[in-house]
């Protein structure tokens, strides 16, 4: 899983990419904002990243391995524990880039009323329809399994949306190499047939820490300054 071509992430990046991601994601990052209904949400900072997949995807761990802060995003064993769009600033570094990491409720299981599950679900559409910071929407897919679908139901709506999406793999690391290969190009083939889809599949462990440096660097391409 070391190199690019297992990993699917790497898409020739530089070491000068790979060096202002580390650098990125080296800088503050802090939780700074909770919406659990559309008019609250925050006025925008910087090019926001929505974190999106099914319930126990591993989207907290990412988050986490990612800012390189056990704590950052609270993870859970119990499906279903991100009940809100959760917001942390990254940067600025010392460049001035700045970016927003969104971590979205998880689909597919919560253990919530079905009210409030309503409610999520009108918050996430009027989100992901009409948030003009929203600058890529990265879609957490278990490799062990591949896209569901609820991804799939995702995918359309972000089609529809036109907005920007980008498939990233979790949990890699229980895969075997070859497994993982096929799996990558599999989902890759999958998302260039959507409009809106990214071709480029990020295979990452948060566990072992496997691409992570190669996601980091492609967020950070995502940066402004300021």
């Amino acid at each position: 899983m070391g190199d690019h071509e297992a990993d699917g992430g790497g898409e020739g990046l530089s070491p000068e990419a790979l060096e202002a991601g580390r650098l990125l994601f080296a800088s503050h990052c802090a939780f700074f904002h909770a919406a659990q209904r559309a008019d609250d949400l925050p006025a925008r900072r910087a090019p926001e990243i929505a974190f999106a997949g099914r319930s126990n995807v591993g989207k907290s761990s990412l988050l986490n391995a990612l800012a390189g802060h056990a704590a950052l995003a609270r993870t859970s064993k119990e499906p279903g524990r991100t009940q809100q769009l959760n917001f942390f600033a990254l940067g600025p570094d010392a460049a001035g880039h700045r970016l927003v990491l969104v971590d979205m409720p998880g689909y597919g299981f919560a253990r919530v009323s079905r009210s409030l599950l309503k409610q999520w679900s009108a918050l996430i559409r009027q989100y992901l329809r009409g948030r003009s910071a929203l600058a890529r929407v990265l879609v957490l897919v278990d490799a062990r399994h591949g896209p569901k679908p609820l991804d799939r139901e995702l995918f359309a709506l972000l089609d529809e949306a036109a907005l920007s999406w980008q498939v990233v793999l979790t949990k890699c690391d229980q895969l075997p190499p070859a497994e993982l290969r096929r799996r990558v190009a599999e989902v890759a083939a999958e998302a260039a047939r959507h409009p809106a889809g990214h071709p480029h599949v990020h295979a990452t462990s948060a566990q072992t820490g496997a691409g992570i440096a190669e996601l980091r660097a492609a967020l950070a391409g995502l940066a402004t300054f300021g």
